[in-house]
């Protein structure tokens, strides 16, 4: 199956989506420097392999992108944090989600790891999650409490499913979030468009990467 999105098509792809959620996103924000932190969600080698059976095609586009707004939090000093979605190797954290995906991407092996253009730098957080939302059952909540986050930019993959159950979950507990039209990718344009309109409508301000980078020069 053919992406939906490539890195050459992303700009272009990214204003249209945009445009159509116009009438909803109406929530903007500015980008407050010194409250932000940035989450790059399951950017692993497991979702990004087109063998994989959880390929992400979405999630290939993305990665210039991201890698270019890593570099600009980097180097305005702001936090940069990881999620890795992973399960146990004899699948004993799995639930309902071992029966409902065909696979699983394992702890302690190669393909669960993030992708080698964004590895986290050694002090950088890496969360290690069992479900969608990077809130639920980690220690999430504690490190943005403790680094005094209060805006939140989410990036990474599944726009529709890992990202927008923590958008949602962060938005629960009163977080602006920032959502990123550009840095979040699906398995196909349906699937993005719609979470992208449903989050503008009551959860996030959906905004590119570019727009971040130039609020954190500031």
């Amino acid at each position: 199956m053919e992406s939906y999105v490539k890195p050459e098509t992303l700009e272009t792809n990214t204003r249209d989506w945009l445009k159509q959620i116009a009438p909803f996103n109406q929530h903007q924000m500015l980008l407050n420097k010194e409250k932000a932190a940035l989450l790059v969600i399951d950017m692993q080698r497991f979702f990004l392999d087109p063998n994989s059976p959880t390929f992400t095609c979405g999630g290939l586009a993305i990665l210039p992108t991201l890698k270019r707004l890593i570099a600009a939090f980097r180097a305005a000093g702001r936090p940069v944090i990881y999620t890795r979605h992973v399960h146990h190797p004899d699948r004993l954290d799995a639930g309902i989600m071992g029966w409902w995906w065909e696979g699983m991407c394992l702890e302690g092996s190669a393909e669960s790891e993030v992708h080698a253009d964004l590895a986290p730098l050694p002090n950088e957080k890496v969360i290690l999650k069992h479900r969608y939302s990077t809130f639920y059952n980690t220690d999430l909540e504690t490190i943005l409490r403790c680094l005094k986050i209060e805006d939140l930019v989410i990036s990474g993959i599944m726009t529709n499913m890992c990202c927008e159950s923590t958008a949602r979950d962060a938005y629960y507990r009163d977080y602006r979030v920032f959502f990123l039209a550009d840095g979040t990718g699906s398995i196909n344009e349906e699937m993005h468009l719609a979470s992208l309109l449903n989050l503008a409508f009551g959860f996030a301000f959906v905004t590119t990467a570019d727009a971040v980078s130039q609020q954190l020069q500031k």
